[in-house]
């Protein structure tokens, strides 16, 4: 079992069942390497699963398609000089920005996407 699975595995389990296997690896991949920037693990919740280093929820992943995985990240700054974000949208009443990415290939997790993994890991 992969180091990640939150004590919940059997909601996670039941999140992930029936998707396709190509939506699978992608979510794999894409925990796999938030894994490589530090330590997480998953929180399903009845619309989506947090991602959370030791003291908070760094990122969610809202929508798990036929073929690709949707997260958006919560950051404190808006990071518009970017090609992987396909919307930036404020929280109203907050300082938040949630900043959307679509993972279409594993190769979509690129060096871009790692800085602002690391970004919401750190922050």
């Amino acid at each position: 079992m992969e180091d990640y699975y939150s004590d919940q595995y059997r909601d996670l389990d039941d999140f992930l069942n029936g998707k396709s296997e190509h939506c699978l690896i992608l979510f794999h991949h894409f925990v796999n390497e938030f894994q490589k920037v530090g330590p997480v693990t998953l929180h399903p919740a009845k619309t989506m699963i947090g991602i959370a280093n030791s003291h908070k929820r760094i990122a969610y992943i809202t929508q798990l398609g036929k073929n690709f995985v949707h997260v958006v990240f919560p950051l404190r700054e808006r990071y518009e000089d970017n090609f992987c974000f396909q919307k930036i949208a404020q929280v109203p009443g907050d300082t938040q920005f949630n900043h959307h990415f679509r993972m279409l290939h594993q190769e979509d997790v690129n060096e871009e996407v790692l800085k602002f993994m690391r970004l919401a890991y750190n922050s």
